[in-house]
């Protein structure tokens, strides 16, 4: 593999991990708070990109109760892409109630926790596919319009080229991680985050509304999930409701391989495998999903708490 072809695959896999880290920043926000992993993420993920599509005055296919139908109009598509992760968010703020809250007041085991997002996630999916279908839907052309199909470095043989696509998702990942860095780090919100993540109980005691708190991480979630997918959409395309499942298991080998509940984790991994998958040879490529999965099971042998993560502390 020369030079320049290496770079490209590095650029393709920085612009890839970034995404995984946007994903896996979802599910690290919720285990953070309720120590449980929110299985509704995946489906969030797929349904941003449904609503994004949808605002943007884009037309549905031939199934679904929704077929051969669109919007009476079209926002631009970045005022499109915060929409859409606004009424994700909203969606993951119903969900919290619906599914976490009842269980969580109860004492509930963290399992049937778990059971009851793996519930909704079902649900949601299905909703998706009754309302517009299976069918792959892509994003306007006009989208990227303005924009050169590819970016070139240097000149003559070994210059690098990089779809602008793949800049844009990297350049969007990065702006949206440092963000919610600055907002965890900086605000009084991100340090009542904080205060809930360390101890939800001592934190109620001192004046902190916790259950206001759980339901803003819901709503970020579902945020961040709905712009990983819008992101994914625009590179590949929307490949149907169940999309979001894949990215959803790969999001949480990212999550444990990083740390369990460390957003600097959760980045760390995401590029870690991002890079890997792209150094993948062309002949083993229709192997690289296994990656995510393997890295996985190394860290799980090796350091179960993550690359960043701390060792879980039993409170007897």
């Amino acid at each position: 593999m020369n030079f320049t072809l290496l770079s490209q695959q590095l650029l393709n896999g920085l612009a890839v991990g970034g995404v995984y880290a946007l994903f896996a920043l979802g599910y690290t926000l919720v285990f953070s708070i309720l120590r449980v992993i929110n299985f509704t993420h995946g489906a969030l993920f797929a349904l941003g990109a449904y609503f994004t599509y949808a605002l943007t005055g884009s037309a549905f296919g031939f199934n679904g109760l929704f077929a051969n139908s669109a919007l009476p109009f079209g926002l631009p598509f970045p005022l499109a892409v915060l929409l859409g992760g606004v009424l994700a968010g909203i969606v993951g703020m119903g969900v919290e109630r619906i599914a976490f809250k009842p269980l969580r007041e109860r004492g509930a085991d963290p399992l049937l926790t778990l059971v009851s997002s793996l519930g909704m996630a079902v649900i949601i999916v299905n909703l998706i596919q009754l309302l517009v279908g299976a069918e792959i839907y892509s994003y306007p052309q006009t989208v990227l319009a303005a924009f050169p199909p590819a970016l070139v470095f240097g000149s003559g043989a070994s210059a690098i080229r990089i779809r602008t696509v793949q800049a844009i998702i990297f350049g969007v990942s990065m702006v949206l991680v440092v963000l919610l860095t600055l907002l965890i780090n900086r605000t009084r919100l991100g340090k009542g985050l904080r205060a809930v993540s360390e101890d939800g109980t001592t934190a109620s005691l001192l004046g902190i509304n916790t259950d206001r708190l759980i339901l803003f991480t819901f709503f970020l979630s579902g945020f961040l999930g709905s712009i990983a997918g819008v992101l994914i959409g625009l590179s590949v395309g929307i490949a149907g409701p169940y999309f979001g499942i894949a990215f959803g298991l790969k999001g949480l080998a990212v999550m444990v391989l990083g740390g369990l509940g460390s957003i600097p984790g959760a980045v760390v991994g995401g590029f870690a495998i991002g890079l890997t998958e792209a150094l993948v040879p062309p002949e083993y490529v229709a192997y690289k999903e296994i990656i995510a999965f393997l890295f996985l099971f190394i860290m799980l042998l090796i350091r179960p708490q993550g690359l960043l993560g701390r060792p879980q502390i039993q409170k007897v």
